[in-house]
């Protein structure tokens, strides 16, 4: 999985790519301080893992893993030039959701591009840059489609959905919210990689005090759930700094940490699940003496394409999965005491994937 993470500058962005990935960003009080993207890669916690690798002795633990790619802060004006924001946009067309750090904190310390504090007009001037973005992109399509169309008629249907989309994204419309006309029009929307047409989480970034209710009591939070609401994108509540103390404590040290603050979970496990939960997506598990590993799989991927994750051989040649879910797999101990049990479950090609499942596949090339 790979998230793009966007904002103004001096919202917490860069601040949280480094406690998300201890990469070391550079992060100042002052824009475009951020001139190459930063990339890190971040393995996803899975307790299941931990406790697979410990029950069946693997020698290695391979976690599902994502990369985070942080652009400079954007400004009014990015796509056109303004600032060093538009030549980085590029950079994040090829991720599957975008993380869109929102300012709901006051701080006189730290700058504020605009002067005041309004997520919603900050939300506003970030998806316009991306609009824009998107406009010209298709306007550049568009010409070599006129040209390529004269000698090839099947580049029409096409071309006219490029047209439409213009018209679509001049009226400040975001491409998610395009009605496509049937399959084919949506797949090829899909290919275009348009900025405005990807998935969403908003990370309201919040003070320390207003992270212990999960900003509940911040109206700055409310007004970005509530239009995230109307968009079907998912909000998160973080507090960076803090995230940037957890970043250097070990687990143990990290869990006293949260557990004094009287938070169950970290920024990043909130980012992860709600990643997860708007890409649909689940992790079945593969255990033995080699390896403990997670797969990451969309949600009613079939079992010979979960088998394909491995290996094109494994769905070529599937046969069948034998399948037991983590729980009891913990539970007896066991995959033989499993099978004993009834719960470890010989599997078809017309079976669905569930997230947690504990899977040998049986395959013959």
């Amino acid at each position: 999985m790979k998230l793009g993470i966007v904002g103004l500058p001096n919202v917490g962005k860069s601040t949280l790519f480094n406690s998300l990935t201890k990469a070391g960003a550079e992060s100042a009080n002052y824009p475009f301080c951020t001139i190459d993207p930063n990339v890190g890669v971040v393995p996803v916690p899975d307790k299941r893992l931990i406790d697979l690798t410990e029950l069946t002795n693997s020698p290695k633990t391979v976690n599902a893993t994502i990369e985070f790619v942080d652009i400079a802060g954007l400004v009014k004006g990015a796509s056109k030039g303004e600032g060093l924001g538009n030549q980085f946009l590029s950079n994040i067309r090829e991720v599957d959701a975008i993380v869109h750090v929102v300012r709901c904190f006051e701080n006189g310390n730290i700058v504020h591009v605009d002067g005041s504090i309004d997520p919603l007009r900050d939300i506003e001037t970030i998806n316009l840059e991306l609009l824009f973005s998107d406009v010209e992109i298709l306007q550049r399509r568009q010409a070599k489609l006129i040209k390529s169309v004269k000698g090839d008629k099947t580049l029409q249907p096409e071309l006219d959905l490029v047209e439409a989309l213009i018209a679509h994204l001049e009226d400040g419309n975001l491409a998610k919210s395009y009605e496509t006309k049937d399959e084919d029009e949506e797949e090829l929307l899909k290919s275009f990689n348009l900025l405005t047409y990807k998935p969403v989480i908003y990370a309201a970034n919040v003070s320390e005090d207003d992270i212990m209710d999960d900003g509940e009591s911040n109206e700055n939070v409310k007004k970005v759930r509530e239009y995230a609401a109307k968009e079907d994108s998912k909000v998160f509540v973080i507090c960076a700094e803090i995230e940037a103390e957890i970043s250097e404590l070990d687990d143990e040290e990290k869990k006293e940490f949260l557990d004094d603050l009287g938070l169950t979970e970290s920024g990043l496990d909130k980012l992860i699940a709600a990643s997860y939960s708007l890409l649909g997506l689940i992790s079945y598990i593969t255990t033995g003496d080699k390896e403990t590993k997670a797969w990451t799989i969309k949600e009613g991927t079939k079992a010979p394409q979960a088998a394909g994750k491995i290996h094109s051989d494994f769905e070529r040649g599937f046969i069948r999965a034998e399948v037991v879910s983590y729980e009891n797999l913990m539970k007896y101990g066991s995959m033989s005491a499993a099978r004993e049990n009834g719960v470890l479950r010989s599997e078809g090609k017309d079976y669905v994937m569930q997230d947690g499942d504990v899977v040998e596949f049986r395959f013959n090339v």
